[in-house]
Order: C-alpha cells, then sequence, then structure tokens
C-alpha cells in the first residue's frame, strides 16, 4: 500500500515485515559513570601544575583591585568644611 504524501512525494510504505527490531543490548554490568570534576577543582589543578604563573597573575590581580579600590576613595572622599 503505497500513499503519497503532500506535493507529489510518495510516503515510505508501511510494510509489517519491516518492523523487526534488532536489540544490541549487553548483560555486562557497565561501571558507574562518574560526575565531570567541578570547574573549581579544574582550575584548583590548573594553578598547582601552572603555579609560579598563577602566583604572577594573582599578585597583579590583587595589585590592580588594590589600585581601583584607593582611586575610587580617593575621588569620592568627602570634603569637610574648614580643612
Amino acid at each position: 500500500m503505497t500513499e503519497t504524501a503532500g506535493m507529489g512525494e510518495a510516503a515510505p510504505v508501511n510494510d509489517d515485515t519491516s518492523n523487526t527490531v534488532t536489540s544490541t543490548v549487553d548483560d555486562t554490568p557497565s561501571p558507574p559513570v562518574a560526575p565531570p570534576p567541578s570547574y573549581v577543582k579544574l582550575a584548583m589543578r590548573n594553578m598547582v601544575r601552572k603555579g609560579r604563573q598563577s602566583l604572577l597573575h594573582f599578585g597583579l590581580t590583587a595589585v590592580g583591585f588594590a589600585g581601583v579600590l584607593l582611586l575610587l576613595a580617593w575621588f569620592a572622599r568627602p570634603s569637610l568644611p574648614g580643612a
């Protein structure tokens, strides 16, 4: 039995003989899958692996952040009368 779908295309033939299902299920238990490591754990592993570079970048970031805080404190200082 063939039916036509819209626009003149032939629809797939539905045979009862094509309903065979092949299964490739193994009876062997699969090992438990560990969840992927967290981003913090990966970052710590990377920091240990690249110790000197990580410490340099951390130091530069700390100095830059302290500089930004000092600049904000300087520009936002209160103006006291009579001082």
